[in-house]
């Protein structure tokens, strides 16, 4: 080596260097030209049959789909008839059959679960509707609501909508029930 090379050589390899790297044998044994000529020969015949079979297996590959075309068989229903056994298989499984019994369980247990929440909810409205406080609201709106249908459409002596509104909501003011018991501050709503 000369001064100044590394192990890595710039120049490019030569002809003679790319014959003596084809000559390495990795065994470290040495071939004769006989075994040598035999082993090529081996080769020669391997690579033959290889090119053979391939040949052999597209031609089988062509009449396969040629068959196939005459019996009417697409990639498309090839591919649902597979889509379909999977599926079969999937729902045969067990873990598939233990998820849906679970989900099933859990499914019929949520109903159950809004069913109570919507009986609860809907005894809590009755309860309130039946309280003194909804019935109070209830006969203040109905109060408004008559007094309103009389003012406009009775036989008073009529006016604007806004003035109508205004006397109904003071006609509501003044027929509210008070409790003597409550303070100022409960009785507003």
């Amino acid at each position: 080596m000369e001064p100044g090379q590394g192990f890595l050589d710039s120049e490019p390899l030569r002809e003679a260097d790319e014959d003596l790297a084809s000559e390495v044998n990795l065994n470290n044994s040495i071939m004769t030209e006989e075994e040598r000529e035999e082993i090529q020969q081996e080769l020669a015949k391997l690579e033959e049959e290889i090119n053979t079979l391939k040949q052999v297996l597209s031609s089988k590959e062509k009449q396969h789909a040629e068959l196939k075309q005459k019996l009417g068989i697409t990639p498309l229903s090839e591919l649902k008839n597979n889509f379909s056994r999977g599926w079969h298989d999937m729902q045969t499984s067990t873990a598939y059959k233990k998820t849906s019994e679970t989900l099933s369980t859990a499914g019929q247990r949520t109903s159950a679960a809004f069913s109570t929440l919507g009986t609860a909810i809907t005894r809590k409205f009755g309860d309130m509707r039946n309280s003194p406080s909804f019935k109070s609201f209830e006969e203040k709106v109905e109060t408004t609501v008559s007094t309103i249908k009389t003012k406009v459409g009775g036989t008073g002596t009529g006016g604007s909508f806004e003035e109508v509104l205004s006397s109904a909501a003071n006609a509501s003011s003044q027929d509210t029930p008070t409790n003597n018991l409550t303070d100022t501050s409960e009785r507003q709503c």
